[in-house]
This record gives structure tokens, sequence and C-alpha cells, in this order.
């Protein structure tokens, strides 16, 4: 195995881990507000449904929920991702660290 280098393997891992720990942090912030938002609206269909205002379709609310998660689950895996994988180094890193922001946020 000639040509691997411990020194830029560790950074690789370093570096990769400490964007993806920024990165999950960010992103599980930017979840729970994006939560809120969501509740808030649902909220608000209801009260104004409530008051005679409008009137929603919570079936085909939560029907379209339900179709984009089985579309989701039982689609390909993009090309990107395959060349994500290719660079394990780097890769491996970035999920540890992003799963750690992701715990931490």
């Amino acid at each position: 195995m000639a040509g691997i280098d411990p020194t830029q393997l560790g950074l690789d891992l370093g570096t990769g881990g400490v964007i993806g720990g920024v990165m999950g942090f960010a992103a599980k912030k930017i979840a729970k507000v994006i939560a809120v938002l969501v509740g808030l609206q649902l909220a608000a269909f209801k009260f104004l449904e409530s008051e005679g205002i409008l009137t929603v379709d919570w079936e085909r609310i939560s029907g379209g929920m339900l179709d984009a998660g089985s579309a989701a689950t039982s689609s390909q895996p993009p090309d990107f991702l395959m060349s994500v994988l290719s660079t394990v180094s780097i890769s491996g890193g970035f999920a540890a660290g992003f799963m750690a922001g992701f715990k931490l946020g």
C-alpha cells in the first residue's frame, strides 16, 4: 500500500469531521425553525377553519406527505452519492462530524 500518507489521511478525516460537525449543528437548528414554522402555519389553518374563514382539506394535506415519503424511499441513489462514497477518508470524517453536530444542536 504505497502512497498512503497517514498525516494527510488524518488531516482529511479531521477537516471532514469539523465541516460535518458545523453543518450537522446548522442542519438541526434549521430543521427546528422549519418545524416551528410549519406548526404555526397548521395552527393558523385550524384557527381560520374554526372561524369559518377558509376550508382546509386535511386528508389532501396528509396524503401529500405520505406520497412524498414513499417516493423518497423507492428512488435510486443519485450519481453524486457514488462519487462521495469514493472519497471515504473525507466523507467518513464528515459523516461522523455531522452526526455529532446534529446531536449537539
